[in-house]
């Protein structure tokens, strides 16, 4: 396995398989296999909760594993039928689930394109935070963040970090105006995060 500039110590571990060891794994169905020979090189930042703006429910679990009742809530009739899912999910007090195999296609980007690159899913891996464009984020979720960033960095040939903002701009928000990406970009000092100028905060 090749060096990576992030490789420091982490007590993370991914297998053969794309699992990481100290994860809760629930599976999600919403996957399929990457195109062959694509090698993982995106990390795509997300946020999402469910019902929105409101944290430490199962809505996301239920949302990414097909059993989302659509009468429990009202904006849960929006999400009928709705297929998608994401490798790793953080809560909010750092609890971190994977529902998708580093190693298969999670369904988390939509239409997307990352510098003339479209089918995003195809050659990322999407990790969602558990918040909102309205609520800061937890210490708790960047730590675990960091140290989840650091364990795909030195698995994967990651090349860069973006938000799903980025890859579809107009589209989509997250992970928001309270993801703070230098506090994100200087804790792993990788150089990986090479986001649009538009995008980037200052």
């Amino acid at each position: 396995m090749r060096e990576h500039p992030l490789s420091i110590h982490s007590i993370m571990r991914i297998d053969a398989a794309g699992l990481l060891d100290t994860a809760e794994f629930v599976a999600s169905p919403n996957c399929d296999e990457r195109p062959a020979g694509t090698e993982i090189s995106l990390l795509v930042i997300h946020n999402i909760s469910l019902p929105p703006d409101e944290f430490g429910g199962s809505g996301v679990i239920e949302l990414f594993t097909n059993q989302i009742d659509p009468q429990a809530h009202p904006y849960y009739q929006t999400l009928q039928g709705l297929k998608v899912s994401a490798h790793f999910f953080i809560r909010r007090d750092g609890a971190l689930i994977q529902f998708v195999p580093c190693s298969q296609r999670a369904w988390h980007a939509g239409i997307s394109n990352w510098q003339g690159r479209e089918r995003c899913n195809d050659f990322s891996i999407g990790i969602e935070l558990e918040g909102s464009d309205t609520t800061p984020f937890t210490d708790a979720q960047y730590e675990v963040l960091i140290s989840l960033t650091q364990c795909l960095c030195e698995r994967y040939p990651i090349q860069n970090i973006a938000g799903h903002s980025d890859i579809a701009p107009g589209r989509k928000t997250d992970p928001g105006p309270w993801f703070d990406w230098k506090r994100y970009d200087s804790s792993l000092g990788s150089g990986l995060i090479n986001r649009p100028a538009n995008n980037t905060p200052s």
